[in-house]
Order: C-alpha cells, then structure tokens, then sequence
C-alpha cells in the first residue's frame, strides 16, 4: 500500500467526475457546459471541485459554465489559477457566488484586473464578503475603469488579502487601495509602483507587506524608512531582490535603506517577527549579526537566500528561527517553499539541492514534493526545468524510489512528461528525464500515462544517436510498449517512421556484430509492438523487417537470447493471415525448421521456430512452396520435444486456429504441447485464460475426435487433467473460506 495511505473518497469522487464531465453535462446554446443533474453539494465540495478543475486544466470558458448554478455549486474559495477565462465566462459563472477568497492569477483568456474588481463589485455581497483577492501575473488593465469611471479596488471594503505582483500596478492605483479600511496584507512585487507613501494611509492595519523586486523604487533611504517606521502593525517584510537582475552598480539605495534597517533600533518596525532581505547581496553579516542580535527573541524567519549569509555562525543557534539559504537542506527546502511563485529563488535553491542531494541514498518525499511543485509553478522555465529534473533523478536514484508514495511518483513522472513535452529540444532535460524513466521499478510497477512516454520517449530517440543515451530510450521503449493496450499499441504502429526508427537501430548494430543490450531492447521493443497488432506487422513488412531479420538470423546463431527475440517477432506475423503469404520464403522456413530440428538450441527458441511453422501450415491451401517442404515441416512438428522453459506472458487467441480437428497432426501437436507446457508451470494463472478464449472446447474436441492423433490426443487430455485439478481445488479452498467466514 502506498505509504501516504488511500485516497480521500470525496478526492476519489471529485477525480471521476472530472474525468467524465462531458457525460455529466449539456450544452447550453451559447456552448458553455451545464450539469443536467445538480444536486445542491456541500459549500466546500463546491469550492474543491473547482481547484481540481483548475489544477488539472480543465477550466476554460465552456466547462467553467457548470458554476453559474450558483444555488447547487456556491463557491466560497475559488480558484481559476492559470487557466483559460475570458470576461463574459468569469462574469457569469464566478462573480454571482459570494466569494471570500479568489485566485485568479496568471489567468489566460483576455480577463484583466479591471474585469476582475467591475464583476465583484456589481455583486453587493461580495463587495463586504471578500476577504482574499490574488491577481498575480494579471495586467490590470486600470485604463479601461478609468475612462468610464466604474468602481475601483478601494470598493471590495472586505479585502484583508491582495495580492499584486507581477502586475502593472500604478502609484495612483495603489493610493486606492491603502484605503481599504481593513487591510492587513499586500503584496506589490515586480510592479511598476515608483513610490510607497500610499501605504502610511494603511499603517494601523498592515500586518504584512511584500515588496520583492520594485525595479522602478524611487525614493530615498531616509524617505523609506520613514514610511517603514510608521508601519506600527507590521509583522512580515519581504524587502527581497532578483539576484540575476542586479548589477554592482542598481540597488545602492534599496540596500542602504536595508542596511540602516538591520543596524536600526529595535523600536523601528517594534512587531516585526519575519524579514526577508534574500539577493540582496551587498549586506555585510556584521548587520545581520546587529539585528539578530536586538530582534533574535522575536523573529520567526529571516530571509537570506543568494546573499553569501546563510551560513552565518549565529543563526545555528537560534533554533526556532527559520532561514532560507544555501547552507543545508532545510534552508534550502525553506526557500523551496516559500518562493514558489520567484523563479530567481527558485532556481537558486534547486542548484544548491542538486549538490546536496547528489549522493543520497534515503527517500526524501517532502523534498520531491518541494521540487515537483516547483516545476508546477514555473512550466515555461528552462531554467528550472534543468535544474529540478537533475535534482529529480537525485531523488528518485537506484533503490530510492521504490521506498517513496506511488502516488508522488506518479504525479512526478507525469510532470517529467510536461517537461519533455515543454523543452523537445534541450537535450540536457530530455537527458534528464529519460534517466528517471530507466528504472524498473518506475516503469513496471509505478501507474502513469505509458502511451504519452512511449511517444516521447520514440521522438527523442529519433532526433538523437548518442550510443549511451540511445540504449537508455530503447531499454524504456522495450519495457513500455509490452504495458501498452491493445489499442494503444494499434495507435502508436499507425505511425511508420516508429518501426523504421528501431529497425534502424537493429541494423546498425548488426552491422558491426554486437550482441549488446541497446540491440536486445530494440528487437525486444519491435517483438512486443508488433504482438496481435496487424498494423505494427504490416509496418514491418513494409520496412523490410523480414529480409533484416533473416541476416539477424544467420549472423546471431550462437546468440539464443536474440534468436527467441527475432522469432518471437516472425511467429507475431505467422499469427496473421494475411501476412503468411510473405513468409512463404522457402530459405527463410529451411532455416526456421533447422532451428526447431537443432536439439542443442535453447526450447525458448525451438519453441518459437515450431510456433512460425505450425501457424504457416496450418492452412495448407495456401501453401506455395515445394509441398516435400511442408511434409517435412508437418513430419518435424510430430516429433517435437517435450522439453520445458519460462514463457513471457501470452494470449491463447492465435492458437484457436491450429487446434481445429482438421490440421495436420503437427499443426495441432505444436499448439498442445506449447499450452501443455505453460499449464505445467502456471495452471492457475493460464486455465482461466484458456476457458475464456475458448480453447478449453477446442482440446475437449480434439481428445474426442477418432481421427486425433494419439500423442495429440494423450496432450489434450493431460492439460484437460490439469485444469480440472486446478478447479477443484480452487472450489475446495474457495468452500473452506465460507465455512471459516460463517
């Protein structure tokens, strides 16, 4: 069982009825979606089914229409983060509800800030009832209110909570908002705000202001401490600086006003208890050491990432104080997860997680988390990207893995696929990603989207042919293709250029006579894509795989693990009709019946070489060749042996046809004695197999037909014996539990 336990039945819930919206729902006429049966659900389950739809990405204009029944689905925290909504949608299926909190950051769709504030003020409750308001990365748009002067900021009288960063924030905007009568926090990061006198109309309830990155600050030191000193409620300061964007030469007045702060008298900012100061780099720790040193019995958290101070000697003992820096691991997971909205942070923590991680050899799933939210936030950041995938492999290393919640592999896997998808070219986070990928473990046992890595993981093998990386994407494609659907694979063999990619892959290693692990995975690939799919099949014919393979043949006769392989493949084809034709080349059969007749050969491949035989004559009436060839074939089929060996999972599907009571006996005693031999090994898992696909009626005619073969006959009875042993003692353990349970 996954270590973090089962999932939440309502998380259960929530997911399926995302999965099958569209079932779910009508379409009104102007195509936005409309449950057809909405029950009146509990206020919190409204509001979490609207985070999953906008967490998984499926909130946009026509499937955000089922929130307009706002008496069914009322909204009280609702989120449409980084998703797709215009005006006309959010007016509509958003700002009827009485909301306390919204999350409309990085919102796509043409909806500004001015959208925002003129569709929750024309709600009269939500002007009193909302509390928290995030329009991070939104441009406000503050030009459109201004010219047919509607409501600004300074009529949502609720607001506590704002959030502004990343936005084209105005000082005059901003002067509306310090009205607000009960505003406790503020974030104005990375906006254009030039001056912050604003904020001493607020100073009796500003508990928390954030102002990370105001390029544009103009204003003295002595003004700005002035304004900070008369901020009389305020606890948390963020006062940090983009550490890639600063030069010697910008900042001096930022970080002088920084310097006085931390050397200032403890009466300055008297309720401060968190200060973040990280990238400023040109503090000195003799005033990190002065400020500590008049505020250490106060402060909770000091910000100190890509400042050089982290590792200052004083902060190890202040052991309730939390730091974000570089000089350990909880510094830096700190930093992880304080800034997960700052790319510049952001990258700076995973950089030094790398080198702290590079060695582990213990499950770390928080710091996973850590990393993997941190890609979340930033999905177009090559710079992340590069460095958190690495930080992933870290993590995820050797036995590791296997010691971490599936569920948070999962969802890492899945974000190293978004990667992949995101940077196609870069060969570094592809590079990275596909070491992930190549571990067992991963790829057998943990549940993701095996179909969208197989597709990735071909398309970066086809752009690429470093002999080290390109063994890896086969071993992964090897492994990936045999989990694949039916359908799937069907799908993925309707695109050519596939089986010509590992058929190349086969050539260029046969041609310099390898036998080495890169050409084992690609005939191993080749093998299970081309199993029961007549597509991938009729490819490969195509590709000429028929005249490459019987090089392969010839050249690999002491190789029994790749001769299985390369007739695994042929025995896939003999399987279908309509390619028996193209088999019927009599030096190809010649040395296929050579191969079974050769009792020194490993059984696995006398055991495939008599497979492609029996299905090819099976139909003797479109048999072509030198019929003396096909009475040996029949006479050799007779004769084969009863030896036994490990078979790879299999289908009994084929098998109807040669068990028919008008085949050749060898026809038919090839087909008995391969499921005779499975049976013995594993009757439990094979028998019901066989009653399902019907082949258990096909031995039951054999065995009593007068014209069957005796050794046909005597194998048909066996393995008839051998699963009615099975059923009976299933029934009688399956009689002995309703008894205990009774």
């Amino acid at each position: 069982m996954d270590s973090e336990g089962p999932c939440a039945l309502s998380d259960l819930c929530l997911a399926q009825v995302c999965h099958s919206l569209d079932a779910l729902c009508c379409l009104r006429v102007d195509g936005s979606m409309s449950l057809i049966h909405s029950p009146i659900l509990p206020q919190e389950m409204a509001d979490q089914l609207l985070h999953r739809m906008a967490s998984q990405g499926i909130i946009n204009d026509r499937s955000v229409g089922i929130f307009r029944s706002s008496k069914e689905l009322r909204l009280r925290r609702a989120s449409i983060r980084r998703c797709s909504v215009s005006d006309q949608a959010f007016q509509l299926a958003i700002c009827p509800h009485q909301l306390m909190e919204l999350d409309a950051s990085w919102v796509s769709g043409g909806l500004t800030g001015a959208d925002v504030i003129s569709g929750l003020a024309s709600n009269p409750a939500c002007r009193s009832s909302l509390q928290r308001l995030s329009l991070n990365g939104l441009r406000l748009g503050w030009e459109s209110l201004e010219k047919v002067g509607v409501v600004h900021f300074s009529s949502l009288q609720g607001l506590r909570m704002l959030n502004l960063a990343n936005t084209d924030l105005s000082d005059a905007v901003l002067e509306d908002i310090c009205t607000l009568p009960h505003l406790e926090s503020l974030d104005i990061s990375c906006s254009a705000v030039s001056n912050v006198n604003a904020l001493l109309e607020c100073k009796n309830t500003l508990k928390s202001l954030t102002a990370h990155r105001l390029g544009q600050l103009d204003m003295s030191p002595a003004r700005l401490l002035f304004v900070f000193n008369q901020l009389h409620a305020l606890r948390h300061l963020d006062f940090s600086e983009d550490h890639f964007s600063v030069d010697d030469s910008d900042g001096k007045d930022a970080d002088e006003t920084v310097r006085q702060l931390l050397e200032g008298s403890p009466q300055m900012l008297p309720s401060l208890v968190s200060l973040d100061i990280s990238g400023r780099k040109k503090i000195s720790e003799a005033s990190i050491r002065a400020f500590l040193k008049s505020r250490s019995d106060h402060l909770t958290f000091l910000g100190l990432l890509a400042t050089g101070l982290s590792s200052c000697d004083v902060l190890s003992s202040l052991n309730n104080l939390k730091v974000t820096g570089e000089a350990d691991e909880n510094q830096v997971c700190e930093a992880l997860k304080r800034y997960r909205d700052r790319e510049c942070f952001i990258r700076e923590a995973l950089v030094h997680l790398y080198n702290l991680t590079t060695d582990t050899d213990k499950p770390k799933p928080d710091m996973l988390k850590l990393v993997v939210q941190s890609m979340q936030s930033h999905p177009a950041s090559l710079h992340v990207h590069l460095v958190a995938t690495a930080c992933v492999f870290n993590l995820t290393n050797q036995d590791v893995s296997q010691a971490l919640p599936v569920s948070l592999l999962t969802s890492t896997i899945m974000q190293l696929l978004d990667a992949m998808i995101a940077f196609p070219h870069h060969q570094q986070v592809q590079k990275n990603c596909l070491l992930t990928l190549c571990s067992d473990y991963i790829l057998q046992d943990v549940p993701f989207d095996k179909y969208l890595a197989t597709v990735l993981v071909i398309n970066w093998l086809s752009r690429h042919e470093d002999p080290t990386l390109q063994r890896m994407a086969v071993a992964i494609i090897s492994i990936l293709v045999a989990k694949l659907s039916r359908e799937e694979t069907t799908q993925l063999s309707k695109d050519i250029n596939i089986m010509k990619q590992l058929l190349a892959i086969v050539q260029q290693r046969a041609m310099i006579g390898v036998a080495d692990s890169t050409l084992k995975f690609a005939l191993s690939a080749l093998w299970n894509l081309t199993d029961e799919v007549p597509a991938a099949a009729r490819n490969f014919i195509q590709c000429r795989g028929l005249e490459l393979y019987e090089e392969v043949l010839e050249s690999y006769y002491t190789e029994p693990s790749i001769q299985q392989k390369v007739l695994g493949l042929l025995n896939n084809i003999a399987e279908e009709e309509e390619f028996q034709a193209d088999l019927m080349e009599e030096d190809l059969l010649e040395h296929v019946l050579h191969l079974l007749q050769d009792s020194h050969l490993d059984v696995g491949v006398r055991y495939f070489a008599g497979g492609i035989l029996a299905h090819i004559a099976s139909r003797s009436e479109a048999w072509t060749l030198d019929q003396e060839l096909l009475r040996t074939i029949e006479k050799q089929l007779v004769s084969v042996g009863k030896d036994t060996f490990k078979c790879r999972k299999m289908s009994f599907r084929p098998f109807s046809i040669l068990l028919q009571t008008g085949q050749p006996s060898g026809v038919q005693l090839w087909a008995v004695w391969a499921i005779h031999l499975v049976c013995s090994q594993n009757v439990s898992h094979y028998s019901s197999m066989l009653e399902h696909e019907g082949q258990i009626e096909l031995l039951k005619a054999l065995a009593a037909h007068p014209d069957t073969h005796s050794d046909v006959r005597r194998l048909s009875h066996s393995v008839l014996l051998l699963i009615g042993q099975h059923q009976s003692r299933s029934g009688a353990s399956e009689n002995q539990k309703k008894r205990e349970n009774s």
